[in-house]
This record gives structure tokens, sequence and C-alpha cells, in this order.
């Protein structure tokens, strides 16, 4: 496979300007927007030399300023559409005493609806979601101690990622994929002891052996494959419902480079043959655990014949062809949170969300 420039995207004549939602965006030509992206670029400075002192989270959680996140089974507090950040500080000791991990400090140029510009911020993950509370914790809380508000509600990123902001989802995707590694990895993989959280909740240490065990993400190569007369190739997985076609993916394997894994796995699913292919951003998703690193492919091929295993339907679209099966309820397309619904609108050339709406 050679790796070469595609040509930009062009827009079909249904959608009109929707370009205009990709100008001004000061990236380099032919890579995806950060806007078309669910997340934020650097919503949080991590702190990673800081995060290394030990004393370093116990006395965060002690400083006015701090704000924690709630996380409890795979779900995360809520309060009024809008993650709840409740003041380190304020909340039980007992919740303290388990598992704490420090998220990172919003930058000043950085906001969100309800954490300030340079606010340091705390994952603190509770054994069961709590109801909301209405009685005032005793010192050292401090006063107005952190309650959860009565609108609380708790939600995963698939529930609540739409109608947060992009910082917000940002530190959502972060809480998630962390705390998704510390459920799956209590124990050492060389001798089986339990492990002891160490580096302010992003490292794993073994009383045993001393080894030390840092959070895992697993590559995964995600792509949008385009054919002869500029059409797309989409696909319905195994684990999707019928109605729905996204791009093609698949996990990255030992020994392998990203432009080798998109040719394998597009000749694996759908048995076409990729010519060229372009890098054009990344996601983390962390369900469990990926990082999904999204490409553009060339083919020459014109049929695609799903293995039947992974893929179970494989269909080819103009872009005009797309808008009237997405604005007719015919097909249904991945969500405004994932990178396959970006890369999908960059080869579109501008937002289907519009057109959606207009053939309704």
């Amino acid at each position: 496979m050679t790796s070469g420039s595609f040509p930009p995207p062009q827009p079909s004549a249904t959608a009109g300007t929707a370009l205009s939602a990709f100008e001004g965006t000061g990236q380099t030509a032919g890579l995806l927007a950060d806007r078309l992206l669910p997340t934020a670029a650097e919503a949080l400075d991590r702190r990673s030399a800081d995060r290394a002192d030990p004393e370093f989270l116990g006395q965060l959680v002690r400083q006015p300023g701090t704000l924690a996140v709630l996380y409890s089974q795979r779900r995360a507090a809520h309060d009024g559409g809008h993650l709840a950040f409740l003041p380190a500080r304020s909340l039980p000791a007992e919740w303290l005493e388990g598992l704490v991990v420090y998220l990172g400090r919003l930058p000043q140029e950085r906001t969100t609806a309800h954490a300030a510009p340079g606010s340091d911020i705390v994952l603190v993950v509770l054994d069961e979601p709590v109801e909301p509370v209405s009685a005032v914790m005793s010192e050292p809380a401090g006063e107005g101690a952190g309650l959860l508000p009565e609108e609380t509600n708790w939600a995963g990123f698939r529930e609540s990622g739409p109608g947060l902001d992009l910082v917000e989802a940002g530190i959502l995707l972060e809480a998630t994929a962390i705390a998704n590694w510390h459920a799956s990895h209590p124990r050492c993989p060389r001798c089986g002891a339990p492990t002891q959280v160490i580096q302010s909740g992003w490292v794993r240490q073994c009383p045993e052996d001393g080894s030390e065990h840092f959070p895992r993400t697993d590559p995964a190569i995600i792509v949008t494959v385009v054919g002869p007369g500029d059409r797309v190739l989409l696909a319905t997985g195994a684990r999707m419902r019928s109605t729905m076609f996204s791009t093609l993916a698949g996990f990255v394997e030992p020994g392998e480079s990203l432009e080798q894994a998109v040719a394998r796995e597009v000749l694996e699913e759908v048995g076409v043959r990729v010519t060229e292919c372009q890098y054009l951003g990344s996601q983390p998703w962390p369900f469990p655990a990926s990082l999904m690193l999204g490409f553009t492919a060339r083919t020459l091929d014109e049929v695609a014949e799903p293995d039947g295993t992974e893929v179970l339907r494989a269909r080819w679209f103009t872009r005009d062809e797309l808008a009237a099966a997405a604005g007719s309820g015919e097909i249904d397309l991945p969500s405004r949170l994932s990178i396959s619904r970006a890369l999908i609108e960059r080869w579109f050339g501008g937002p289907i969300t519009a057109l959606e709406a207009a053939a309704q």
C-alpha cells in the first residue's frame, strides 16, 4: 500500500454550502477539523510531573478550588445536563478513601458550565451510585459542604455525551478510560498479588515484586473507503442494528503498522483491496480501552463482499444517495460523538444533520 495526499472532499448538489462549516479551522488541508471531533483538544493539563509526588493528590483534595467528578458502575454523576462538579474537600471521608484519580487542570482559556478556568479536577470512584443528600457534612468539609444537587442523575458517555460541551465530553472520556482500566487490572499480571494505586491514580504497583503497571490503550484503525466514482463504502457490523451503516474498523495487531492494519481489515471484512491511505485524526474510545485512529483510503475495486461474521452488509453510496437514505430513515448513521461520523462527514463535504432534517 502507498500513502498519498488525497484531494479535498467534494460536496454534492445536496450538500450546498455545507463546506463552510469546515472553513477557517486553521487545520492542514485534508485533516479532520477539531470542531468535527467530539472532544476538544488539550481540555486538561494533566500535570504529569506533579502527580508523581506521593503527597500531591492528598494535598490537592483538601484545597478549596479542587473539584470532583463522581463515577460508579460505568456512569458519572450529572446535574442539569452537565457533569456534576463537586468541591472535593466537601465529600465524605469514606468516598475519598476509595479510588481517587487526578484528571487534570482546566487551562485558563478553557471553561465549562460548572467548572471555572484553572480548576483542578479529580475523579472519585464509588462502589455504587449514591442518591442526592441533603445533610450538611461535618468539618473539615468546610462551609456549604459539597452536596449532590437534587437533580443529580447517573449516566455513561453514550447516554450523556450528546448533551455535554466539548470540554466536559473530554473529561468524561478520560474518567471512563482510567476507571475502566482500574476495574479490570486489580492484580499484578506477574504474580497475581493485589496492586496498590500510586502516582495520583495513574500507576498500579505490586507490593510483592515491585513491578509497576500503567494504563493500557489498544490502537484500532477506523476508515472511510472511497472507490470509483468517489463513492464511500459503509457497512453494518454484526453487533449493530440492521439499519446502521458505519465505517470499517479493527484492532492493530502486534508487529503491524497502521497502514498495514487498514489494508488487512478492509480486505478481511469486505474483500476490498486498498491502494493508498491517509491518516486524518484520532479519538479515545474507552469501551473498554481503544484509541481510534482515523483514515481515509482509496480502492479501485467496485464489489464489496462482507465476511458474514464481523460485517453483515456493505454498501456503496454517492453523496446524494447517502443524504437521501439518511434523510428518509432508510439508514442510520453513527452518533455525532464518534470519529466515524466525523470521517463520513469529511468525505461528504459537510455536516449531514441539516440534510437529514431537510429530507424529512
